[in-house]
């Protein structure tokens, strides 16, 4: 019998519990690898090939302590998925600097602060793969995107700047950047009854951001795939 691919690796998820951190996991675990899920609203568990752990990356205290017990128990991450962050739909003139603020927080300083915590095991083993998962409002502009894309543009950064400190490491680095995707962050925006917004039925799903996190988690060694954007067919 053939093995699945990622047989016998180990994915760390950041953001798992729901949307598309939720389905990247599933994707993951599928796959063959043993996937630690992290979020905040995940009790402790241990499962077939998963491992769940509360933990709110935006505190430097919890990520440390998780990081110390999956270190502890199943080495370095092969991959690393960085799914933090939220959505704020709102014009810059309305939003306040506590919205923006936290909106820097939890799309930034989230997978900075996760990053710290487990980019040196990867960088010490010589191997690994960090995906982080970003968004077609890292690089182009919308109307009342100010604080996220303010987010999005500032983990973009954080990216390319991981990616040319990781030359020569063994370790890759990928950012996925979807367009709109149909998951539950959508519900209160209602983008169906919205002038100029992809309509629901015609947005990407979930699983199709987690098989593009797949396909890059595949790939051999040599090969290294720095960016990957995906938004829905015309």
């Amino acid at each position: 019998m053939t093995r699945p691919p990622l047989f016998g690796r180990t994915a760390v998820v950041a953001g798992a519990s729901r949307g598309i951190g939720l389905a990247i996991a599933e994707e993951l675990q599928s796959a063959g690898a043993h996937v630690v899920r992290l979020a905040r609203s995940l009790d402790d568990g241990e499962h077939e090939r998963r491992t769940d752990l509360r933990c709110d990356v935006t505190k430097p205290e919890d990520v440390r302590r998780v990081a110390r017990r999956v270190l502890r128990a199943r080495g370095a991450p092969d991959v690393l998925v960085n799914n933090t962050g939220t959505f704020l739909l709102k014009a810059l003139a309305e939003t306040t600097p506590v919205e923006f603020a936290g909106q820097l927080t939890s799309n930034v300083v989230g997978p900075f602060v996760v990053l710290r915590a487990f980019l040196p095991a990867m960088i010490e083993r010589g191997r690994g793969l960090v995906v982080t998962i970003g968004s077609v409002a890292d690089h182009v502009a919308f109307p009342g995107n100010a604080a996220y894309a303010a987010g999005k543009y500032g983990v973009r950064g954080l990216h390319e700047v991981l990616a040319a400190e990781l030359a020569g490491t063994g370790v890759r680095a990928t950012l996925i950047s979807p367009g709109p995707t149909d998951t539950e962050l959508w519900d209160p925006v209602d983008p169906d009854a919205r002038p100029g917004f992809t309509k629901r039925k015609r947005m990407l799903r979930a699983e199709d951001v987690a098989e593009a996190v797949l396909f890059v988690a595949t790939r051999p060694d040599r090969v290294a795939i720095p960016e990957f954007r995906m938004v829905p067919r015309a």
